[in-house]
């Protein structure tokens, strides 16, 4: 259960090097509480970055959509939960959600599954070979990773109300593509607004480019902090 709507946010480091992270964390002062580290930052500062974040007492998510065979994602997964994150990231295919979370072991470090991509069109499947449609791959992958006992999974908040009417609370929900009103939509197919996430189902929203390319990011995070506890109040009142 989350106590605290500004819990809720997790900041993308999408940057390049270590000063850059704690550069941008310096700015955000204090708006933040949870991060993310993806592949970028991860290939560029590795673990360093994450302990220094988690000494820093920042939640973590490690974002690094495993998809590989089985022995080596229950090691890495073993190897991310050592290090302390919170949310760890695999593909929504059931070998490497069970290899993910036999992985984890006893952490408290939570597995999330991939569904579809927030960048992708229906197009992209087709071309991948997949013919569901988005809603129906997103519900059957998050309907696979309940059954694996994963932790979450990950999904466009134009998804998040199908998760929700099939497997109620069963799962939580994280939403990338986040884009507060009147800011550009970059290369996401399906943004919402935290607004529209959170009434949809998400627990938590991921902020990148938004927070980190605006004027004046720590403003910008205050902002959709104050979004996120107004709907989180409005959703308690009803």
């Amino acid at each position: 259960m989350i106590k605290n709507p500004r819990e809720r946010l997790i900041l993308a480091l999408d940057v390049a090097s270590a000063d850059e992270a704690k550069r941008l964390i310096e700015r955000v002062e204090g708006e933040v509480e949870f991060v993310k580290i993806g592949l970028e930052l991860f290939t560029a500062a590795g673990p360093s970055i994450v302990r220094w974040f988690i000494r820093q007492h920042f939640r973590v998510f490690l974002d690094l959509k495993l998809l590989d065979i089985g022995e080596t994602v229950k090691r890495t997964t073993a190897v991310a939960a050592g290090l302390g994150v919170t949310f760890f990231t695999v593909h929504a295919r059931s070998k490497i959600l069970h290899a993910a979370v036999e992985g984890r072991g006893e952490a408290p470090m939570k597995i999330l599954a991939i569904t579809v991509l927030t960048n992708l069109a229906e197009a992209d499947l087709r071309e991948a070979g997949v013919t569901d449609s988005i809603p129906h791959a997103v519900l059957r992958r998050a309907q696979m990773a309940a059954e694996c006992k994963a932790d979450g999974v990950i999904a466009s908040g134009v998804q998040t109300n199908i998760i929700r009417k099939e497997l109620g609370r069963k799962l939580l929900i994280v939403t990338p593509g986040i884009r507060p009103s009147g800011t550009p939509h970059h290369d996401q197919v399906h943004p919402v607004t935290p607004a529209i996430a959170l009434a949809g189902g998400a627990d938590y929203l991921v902020v990148g480019r938004p927070i980190r390319d605006a004027e004046d990011p720590a403003k910008a995070a205050h902002e959709i902090q104050e979004e996120i506890a107004a709907v989180c109040a409005n959703l308690r009142r009803h």
